[in-house]
């Protein structure tokens, strides 16, 4: 899971290599402009890479090895069953896009499915490869997935590749190509109603400073002007008909209330907003 940056119970623990890749010498600089399907992966490619250790010390615990969290509420695909009970993934070949270190197809082979991990970050995959376990690892952009046609029952993405493309549309007509009929995508996203509001966990973060319908992407640059970081802005109409031209039939969406349990902040994500705006949203849609 690899939440947007925009400035979770029962955790196991991860064993942790050295850091060894320094951190951006320069401080970006953020601005709202447009940025097409080439900038934004060659951008999130190199901030991924550049951030991934940093990114697995940070939020390793939480995420745990084998676990499949679909946010940072901590809502727990154990409780939730976004993509079937668990005793039907038993056999099924399940695709996860933007894997990270891999922990939701760990988790998935656990249950006795089949997965196969992407990432765009190479970094990411590395990171998969130090903890371990039996999961094939693909470095992919999720606009061009290297599979056959109905290669998977199920697919799945955590917080992985939507917020930050350009083209979700592409992405979403890959899944389904790859997906036999009748499969199952559940993906994870920013809610969009957050980007009305400042990304900040505290009372700051609590007032609308921004149009809702303002679809400007965010990115970070460089000095020159060269993107380093990219999200998009989709609002919920978006979202749906987004889904709905990629192909795919909209099941439910699932906005996860923050739990008692969850003290913790990630980024603008805390238990005080938690409590009263939805930070993610989950869509589950199937292929006809």
């Amino acid at each position: 899971m690899t939440p947007p940056r925009r400035a979770n119970g029962g955790p196991q623990t991860i064993t942790r290599e050295p850091i060894i890749q320094e951190s951006e010498a320069f401080e970006p600089e953020a601005t709202r402009r447009t940025a097409d399907a080439a900038e934004s992966s060659r951008a999130n490619r190199g901030w991924w890479d550049r951030n991934a250790d940093e990114y697995q010390v940070e939020h390793g615990t939480f995420l745990g090895d084998d676990r499949f969290v679909w946010g940072p509420e901590g809502l727990d695909e154990v409780e939730a069953e976004l993509l079937g009970p668990h005793e039907d993934l038993k056999g099924k070949d399940v695709l996860e896009i933007g894997a990270g270190a891999a922990q939701c197809s760990r988790w998935l082979a656990g249950q006795g499915a089949r997965p196969v991990a992407l990432d765009l970050s190479h970094r990411q995959l590395q990171h998969a490869l130090r903890i371990g376990g039996a999961v094939p690892l693909v470095e992919a952009d999720a606009g061009a997935l290297p599979f056959a046609d109905g290669s998977f029952d199920l697919a799945c993405s955590a917080y992985g590749a939507l917020p930050f493309v350009a083209d979700p549309v592409r992405v979403l007509r890959e899944v389904r190509r790859v997906l036999r009929p009748g499969g199952r995508f559940v993906f994870s996203v920013t809610h969009p109603i957050r980007w009305a509001f400042p990304d900040e966990p505290g009372p700051e973060g609590l007032s609308v400073s921004a149009s809702y319908f303002d679809r400007t992407p965010y990115v970070e640059q460089d000095e020159e002007g060269r993107a380093v970081y990219v999200e998009h802005h989709r609002t919920v109409g978006d979202r749906v008909r987004d889904v709905v031209a990629g192909g795919f039939r909209l099941v439910d969406l699932v906005e996860p209330q923050w739990p008692a349990w969850n003290t913790q902040e990630w980024g603008g994500w805390s238990p005080l907003r938690g409590n009263l705006i939805p930070g993610t949203a989950i869509f589950v849609c199937e292929r006809d």
